[in-house]
């Protein structure tokens, strides 16, 4: 279990600080391994947990290896949650020789059982040290000129997309891995890159609950 996290004052030491804030972070980083100043920085701020990206992955044997390295940086009484954003399609960090999943949309047009997908992408995280999925998306693509949804949406209809996720995110806890329904209130109806700008989508709240809000309410 994770420590509790009681109110800081104004007698609160810089490094209880430091140590508080960092558990709310997860914290990411360049290259294939533990670093000097990685290993200082989780000293210092004791963090939640760790992402890793496209750029700290060579192949999954080298993964599991990096999970165990940086499992080990943390107090076992607080344990570090390894974390990835592993969706599929466009957004996979551990490729070949690991398995390339098909974009989402591919999923459900094709009917096939997404808990089986999920499933299937959890256990392989499972055994490379992970916790945590970053997944599934639970955007619905509404928007054709949306640059940064499209087919990471599992549907154009807000029920298909509801479903989906439910037998996803089910795959991948039976497997053993959380999941983190995204990007909330709802991406799918931007024209506008979040990675680079603040999008705005201005409808009234019960066309939200309609459409954006729907799969997160399932």
């Amino acid at each position: 279990m994770r420590e509790r996290v009681t109110a800081v004052g104004p007698n609160t030491s810089l490094a209880d600080r430091k140590r508080r804030a960092g558990q709310r972070l997860f914290i990411g980083f360049q290259g294939h391994a533990v670093t000097d100043e990685l290993r200082a920085l989780t000293r210092e701020l004791r963090p939640a947990g760790f992402i890793l990206f496209a750029r700290n992955v060579a192949e999954p044997a080298q993964v599991l290896d990096l999970n165990r390295e940086l499992a080990a940086l943390c107090d076992p009484a607080s344990p570090a949650i390894l974390s990835v954003d592993q969706e599929g399609g466009r957004v996979q960090r551990v490729r070949e020789p690991a398995t390339v999943w098909p974009p989402m949309r591919a999923v459900g047009r094709a009917e096939v059982d997404a808990y089986e997908v999920g499933l299937a992408m959890g256990r392989e995280l499972r055994a490379m040290g992970f916790h945590l999925d970053f997944a599934p998306v639970a955007d619905v693509d509404s928007n054709p000129a949306n640059p940064i949804i499209g087919d990471r949406s599992f549907s154009e209809r807000p029920e298909e997309v509801a479903k989906h996720i439910l037998r996803f995110a089910h795959g991948l806890h039976t497997a053993g891995v959380a999941s983190c329904v995204k990007h909330f209130p709802g991406h799918g109806d931007t024209h506008q890159d979040s990675h680079l700008t603040l999008p705005v989508v201005e409808k009234e709240l019960p066309d939200l609950e309609r459409c954006e809000l729907f799969p997160f309410k399932a």
